[in-house]
């Protein structure tokens, strides 16, 4: 087994998570990773473009939401996450019935008993049938037919019914900033088994190295099926890192320092795994997540180490906040790369 100390490990991560880009289209970015987070819609369109090939745009990537190649739904975790329809549909055929229990005593609380849930449905297909619609819209059909969104309902409705796969939200509302709810095309996986063990691969594929922990993590699913997943993926690689084993796709190979890298918020570097330590201290977490609120600031790595967060005020000059200690050198590089930031 080849033995990986953590910097080999974070500089092979750097790599297979396209950090330096690559020559991919959005779409194929996306597809090779299975899904990536996104809770914060910005943040995903931004770490779709730095993972895609030279000169990618925003607006590249929001074209592919409207060509129908991507989609952004709750697949793993009643998280959002942007994925293909393909592979939304094959996440939810093994996740969706668990989503649906785990939600189960909420959608009580809010009152949304078989009734109430039936006819949203009935509303939501028949609307969305004419043509999409945005959040706002769907909602006030719902007031309109008697079954009241406030409170978290309708946001609960919406997820419900998009983990059932009726709906996924899809392409951009003119506005260009929010997407609209779109009905979603049947793709139930021909072949269950094939479909999971290609979730395990791209997984790994592009995250690697990754524990088995992490998979667990990633997926919620239980490790008797993960297990039976991982031993069908033929080129499967195990390796140590600092004496925990880990799976990478391919063989180990040296990399080179990859310098300065900015991540935007939610991004897969550091919700991609359970167990952060390796590229974050305890209190570099701590700032990331201030309050331990759930909303992961946007990140400052050198050599894949995070050291601090960035953000880019509307109309005003960055923000940057070091949090680990930098040569000035270094900083200076990090306050280059923020200032030439190219993604909004």
């Amino acid at each position: 087994m080849v033995e990986l100390s953590a910097e080999q490990a974070r500089r092979m991560r750097w790599h297979t998570q396209l950090l330096g880009g690559s020559s991919l289209t959005p779409a194929e970015v996306v597809r090779r990773a299975v899904a990536l987070q996104g809770q914060d819609l910005p943040g995903v369109l931004r770490a779709i473009a730095i993972r895609s090939r030279a000169e990618t745009t925003l607006a590249d990537v929001r074209a592919a939401f409207d060509a129908g190649e991507l989609v952004r739904s709750w697949p793993m975790r009643g998280t959002l996450f942007a994925t293909t329809p393909e592979q939304l549909a094959a996440l939810l055929h093994f996740t969706g019935e668990r989503l649906h229990r785990a939600a189960a005593r909420r959608r009580s609380e809010l009152g949304l008993d078989d009734r109430v849930v039936d006819a949203a449905r009935e509303v939501l297909l028949r609307e969305l049938g004419s043509q999409p619609l945005t959040r706002a819209e769907l909602l006030a059909n719902w007031e309109a037919a008697g079954i009241a969104t406030t409170e978290g309902r309708g946001y609960h409705l919406i997820a419900h019914f998009a983990i059932a796969g009726l709906v996924h939200w899809g392409a951009f509302a003119d506005s260009g900033t929010e997407q609209l709810l779109t009905l979603s095309p049947a793709h139930e996986p021909a072949d269950p088994d094939a479909a999971l063990a290609a979730v395990v691969r791209g997984y790994v594929s592009a995250r690697g190295p990754v524990t088995e922990a992490d998979l667990a993590w990633w997926t919620k699913l239980p490790l008797g099926v993960l297990r039976r997943a991982v031993a069908s993926v033929d080129d499967l690689v195990t390796v140590s890192v600092d004496g925990a084993t880990a799976w990478m796709i391919g063989e180990a190979t040296s990399a080179e320092a990859s310098g300065v890298t900015l991540v935007p918020a939610f991004d897969e570097w550091i919700l991609g795994y359970a167990d952060r330590s390796l590229v974050a201290s305890p209190r570099m977490l701590a700032a990331l997540v201030p309050g331990n609120n759930g909303v992961f600031r946007p990140a400052v790595l050198v050599d894949g180490v995070v050291v601090g967060t960035w953000r880019m005020p509307r109309d005003k000059q960055p923000v940057v906040d070091i949090v680990e200690k930098v040569p000035a050198r270094t900083r200076s590089a990090i306050d280059a790369a923020v200032a030439s930031w190219p993604h909004g």
